[in-house]
């Protein structure tokens, strides 16, 4: 997964266990892709001020990732999901088995129940 996608990702389920401080710069850095140094100019602090807040962020919302998994999980079910729509497409296409498609995709659903 990329680096940054996966950074957006953590925020998203987690950032709103930051600090407002906390929440305002790491927005920045990662969702608006400002420069440490313009994100300094703009919350009055230095480069170093800015680097190791984003880190601290950084390390707390992927600390809540290892505990709790969400995002884990969020991306295993997007990814069967994708997988029952592939299954429901290639089906579609043809006259098949009704029956063979549908035990398909109670087997993908079963899974991710499994998960959650």
């Amino acid at each position: 997964m990329d680096e940054i996608f996966k950074q957006a990702l953590l925020y998203d389920f987690y950032g709103e266990l930051l600090t407002e401080h906390q929440k305002e710069i790491y927005e920045q850095f990662v969702l608006e892709d400002l420069s440490l140094r313009e994100i300094a100019l703009s919350a009055g602090i230095s480069r170093q001020g800015v680097h190791d807040i984003v880190k601290r962020c950084q390390r707390i919302l992927e600390g809540y990732e290892e505990k709790l998994h969400l995002v884990e999980k969020f991306v295993s079910v997007k990814e069967k999901v994708h997988e029952i729509d592939r299954i429901l497409e290639m089906y579609g296409n043809e006259k098949t088995d009704t029956q063979k498609m549908i035990t398909e995709v109670r087997k993908i659903a079963d899974k991710i129940i499994e998960e959650l």
